[in-house]
This record gives C-alpha cells, structure tokens and sequence, in this order.
C-alpha cells in the first residue's frame, strides 16, 4: 500500500536538519485505503463525540449562566464574563503549541493529559465558594479545550476524506447536542436548587473522564514517520515558541483590555489604553514574525501552498467566533431580560432552537457530499443566515415574544454548516502531516476572535446603556409627578431589578410611574442589544463575502484514510 509519508530510513540527519523541505516533497498518494467501519473506530469516533458534547455543553452553561454564579458566589455580576472569557483565552493561548506537538509527538496523550486538566478544573469549580475559586477552576478546566483541535484532526484522519464534511458535522452535532443539554438540563439543575449550578460541572466531571479512558484504551492510530526518528530535543527545538508567546501575551492583554472598556473603566482610562496597544503590537509583531521571519512555525507556509481555501477559512473562522459569541452570550441575555416565562422549561425550550436547527442541517450534509461535493455554497449560505438572524434581531420588539423563537432557527442552520464546511476546506487544502496544527490554528484563530468579540461587545453594550438608561427613565417618569430627588433611589431600584414594594416605598412614586419606568429600562435595554446585533450582522456579511472565494476542492474528497485505526 502506497503511504502518505517518505520512508523513515530515507530521513538522514541532514534531511532532518532541512525537515521542511523534506515534508514539502512528501509524496501524499490518496489510494483507497479503507476497509469498512470497525468497532474500534466508531468507538473512537464516538468518544470524540463525547468530548465534543461536553465542550459546547461546558461553553454554553459557562456563557448563559455566568451571571447565576456570580451572584450565588457573593460577586457583581460584572466578574462573569471572565467564566467564559477564560476558556477562550486559554484554547487561543495553548491550543496551537499542543496540535504542532502532535504533530511530532502523537495525539493520544494529549488529548489524555488535558482530560485529567479538565477533570480536576470541573471539580474545583463545582465545589468554589468565590469567584477566585470559580475563575482558577475554570481556568484549568479549560486546559480540556486545547484537546478539542486533536479532536477535530483525529475525526477526519480515522475516516476516509470523502466523509470528512460528515465527520465534522457529527462532531457539530453532538457540539449541538450539548448546547441543547446545558438549556434545558443546566436550567433546570438550577431551578431545583440554589446550588444546582454545580451538579453542572459534576456531570461536565463525569463525561470528560469517560471520553479520555476510551481514547486511553482504544486509540492506538500508526505514528508518523518523523514521530518516531526525530529526538525529544529536535521536536522541542522545532516548537515555535516565540509565536506562541507572542500569541499568549498579546491575547491575554488586547482581552483585559476589551473587557474593561466601560466596565469600569472609560476607553480614554490608561488601563484600557495601555492594554489594548500592547497587546495589539503584540499581535502585530506575531503577524510579522511568521511573515518574514519563521518559514516552518506556528503559521507553517507550507499550509498555504495548494490553494487559497486555508487563509480564507482562517479568515472566516476568526469572523465565526466573533459572530457566534454575539448569539452565545447576548441572545440568552435579553431572553432572560425582555422576553422571560416564568416557566424555565419553556426558556430553555426557546434557547434550543437554533441547536435543532443545526441537526437539520447538518442531516443535510450526507446529501450534499454525495451530490455535490461542493463547500463553497453551503458556507455562504451559512454565513448569510447569520445576516438575516441578527438583523431580524435587531429590529425586535418588546412586545414580540413570538419571533423569539422562530429566529434561532435561522441561527442554527447557519451553526449547523458553517464549522463544518470550514474546517473541512482548510483541512484538505492543508498537507496531510499537518492537520493538527491545521485544527488549532482553526479553532485558535476562532477563540482570538471570540475574545476580542466578547470585549467589544461587552463595550457596545455597556456604552449604550450607560448613556441611555438614566436618560430614558427621567424623560418617562419626571412628567408623571416623580420628584426629581427621588429619580436617582427609582432609577437604581429598577436597574438592580428590586421587588416592585420596594420601588413603590420610594416617595412619590405610583403604580403608573412604575409601569413607565419598566418600559424606559426594556427601552434601553433593547437599544443596547440592537447595536450589538448590528456589528454582528456587519461581520457576517463580511464573512459570506469572503466565503464566496473558496474552491469546491472535488479531487480531494475521495476514499483514502489518512490514519487507519485497524491498520496491519
């Protein structure tokens, strides 16, 4: 059988010296390598599932219920973004360093050994008692994440590449699976008790020790050639560290910065300023060293070298991280603010349409790969979907209930294609000996983006509200009689949602100043959703742009496995 690799004893050390331009003239011969499905490899694939279930089940309750715990930990609400904020700073920060290493070093016990990190971060978050405690153990829960670009790699090479769109779109199922989990079981975890939040992170415990003893146990995939003839010091040697200290420091910064960006700081504050240059100069001497200085890093130039689909879905997906933070973390938000049941089984009924619509589109794409073979379409109609949703959203109502749960819909089928014809295209355009490092750019590019996102929605947000809440609630209640010197007590009473005897204790207010008041702060709440909603939609008309310029690359979906479990 022909091989995607040159022969070891071939590789002399003068070759190993020049190891990039050795791998630039591998010969990667696709012959039709595959057997059929064993039991090993659907267990594989299925543990892969698992893995990907609990990371979209721990992204979502860490964005929907942040403000819960805060509160349930004795903190201002205003801590919370960092429980989410911390899981995206660390997949951008160690996630390429560990996809290159397995690409010297294997896959297997990376994906094991951020298992055992995440294991140990979900219990010491379930049993915090401070937002410390809950930040810390999120933060090395977290370390789970880097294992998701392995993951990613390891679901397309254990299957031939004609199904490589469907390996993704189960992974994005079983992502979707686990969104749809954490609304409607984290939800009621928390409604049955004040401390339910927890048992979330004791379940989170519970699947990522399952997923990481069956990888253990069963995936023993044949190493690469340069896995096996390259010594320890030669793989640490060929890590870009340089990069990936310039990635972390400069991420971690740009994220600090955002995040206080009127919250509590003003953006002309020397703590946002100082932040957000640094980091950005950062960011920028990273671009400048993998463009002229590091040939074979962190951005190897041999990934660019087939075609143009791998910088373009590198663009796209750093604009897919920006977008789907935008539906992950404020959707939920004015849900819970404007458009609240007192049923929490119907809000998180309503919060889990978007991940139906996502089984619905990616039970499309079988369909489409068979018929088609084509990745370009279904990616800008994805992007496009993202448009519609968000700006349908923002031109809501308060009064319109109902459309809150058609619209997600619109969302979920974009979700249900976009991830996975992307990380498709890049992978096939990318060469078969770096498809990890491939995976974790991907999803490090998609994290960076999520971060910058969060910051400059979180900024959008607070600016808006802060300039129209105050504005908003005197223009509506001064004419109806409130006295001026109670306009401040009224406006915080409202704002810090205070039991409806309480604002009525303060002195000359009435039932129908109350009910003014209400419909000043939904007012601004809703505009300060709106111009959220709109950046979002902006991005994702500039990503259906981009997408337009990928290649259906048809050759490339054929019947070879890059990496047979059941290989003799």
């Amino acid at each position: 059988m022909a091989s995607t690799y040159p022969d070891e004893k071939k590789i002399n050390n003068a070759q190993k010296r020049e190891y990039s331009d050795d791998l630039e003239r591998t010969q990667t011969v696709y012959d039709d390598n595959f057997h059929g499905l064993s039991l090993k490899t659907i267990l594989v694939y299925l543990a892969l599932c698992i893995a990907y279930f609990v990371q979209l089940f721990d992204i979502v309750c860490s964005g929907a219920y942040a403000r819960t715990i805060a509160a349930a930990v004795g903190t201002s609400t205003d801590s919370a973004v960092w429980i989410s904020q911390v899981i995206v700073i660390v997949t951008a920060t160690l996630g390429p360093p560990a996809s290159q290493a397995a690409d010297y070093w294997g896959r297997k016990w990376f994906f094991v050994g951020s298992s055992v990190f995440g294991f140990v971060g979900a219990i010491v978050l379930a049993r915090a008692h401070s937002i410390g405690q809950v930040i810390a153990g999120q933060t090395i829960s977290s370390v789970f994440f880097i294992s998701q670009p392995i993951l990613i790699a390891v679901g397309s090479e254990i299957l031939p590449r004609k199904w490589r769109p469907i390996a993704q779109g189960g992974l994005n199922a079983a992502g979707g699976l686990g969104g749809v989990v954490a609304f409607l079981g984290g939800q009621s975890l928390i409604d049955q008790s004040p401390s339910g939040w927890r048992n979330i992170w004791y379940i989170i415990t519970a699947l990522m020790g399952a997923s990481g003893i069956i990888i253990a146990t069963l995936y023993w995939p044949p190493p690469m050639p340069l896995q096996k003839t390259l010594s320890a010091s030669e793989k640490f040697r060929r890590l870009d560290w340089v990069a990936y200290f310039l990635l972390a420091a400069g991420l971690a910064l740009l994220c600090m910065g955002l995040s206080w960006a009127e919250s509590p700081y003003p953006w002309s504050n020397a703590h946002v300023v100082a932040c957000i240059v640094v980091g950005g100069m950062l960011i920028l001497a990273l671009v400048v060293h993998q463009t002229f200085f590091q040939k074979h890093g962190l951005l190897d130039h041999d990934l660019f070298k087939k075609d143009r689909n791998f910088a373009i879905a590198i663009g796209c997906f750093f604009l897919d991280g920006m977008i789907f933070w935008a539906y992950n973390s404020y959707f939920p938000f004015e849900m819970s603010t404007l458009y609240a049941y007192n049923s929490s089984a119907i809000e998180g009924a309503r919060n889990c349409m978007n991940f139906f619509a996502t089984f619905f589109a990616v039970a499309l794409i079988p369909v489409i790969s068979h018929f088609t073979k084509s990745i370009r379409e279904p990616t800008v109609i994805s992007f496009l979907a993202y448009v519609v949703f968000f700006a349908l959203m923002a031109k809501m109502d308060v009064n319109e209930t109902g459309k809150t749960w058609g619209y997600p819909i619109i969302m979920g089928l974009g979700l249900g294609w976009s991830l996975t014809y992307l990380v498709a295209a890049a992978q096939l355009s990318a060469p078969a000996h770096l498809i990890a490092i491939t995976s974790g750019i991907l999803l490090s590019i998609r994290s960076l983006g999520a971060s910058i996102a969060l910051g400059i929605y979180n900024a959008i947000f607070n600016s808006e509200l802060n300039s129209k809440l105050g504005s908003n609630i005197a223009a509506a209640v001064l004419p109806l009689g409130l006295p001026p010197q109670s306009l401040e007590a009224f406006i915080g009473a409202l704002a810090s949602e205070a039991s409806e005897s309480d604002i009525a204790a303060i002195p000359g207010v009435t039932p129908q100043i109350i009910g003014a008041g209400v419909a000043a702060l939904q007012k601004a709440f809703l505009n300060s959703f709106k111009w959220v909603y709109v950046a979002a939609a902006v991005i994702s008309a500039v990503a259906a742009i981009a997408s337009c310029f990928l290649i259906n690359p048809v050759k490339d979906l054929n019947n070879h496995v890059d990496a047979p479990l059941d290989e003799d």
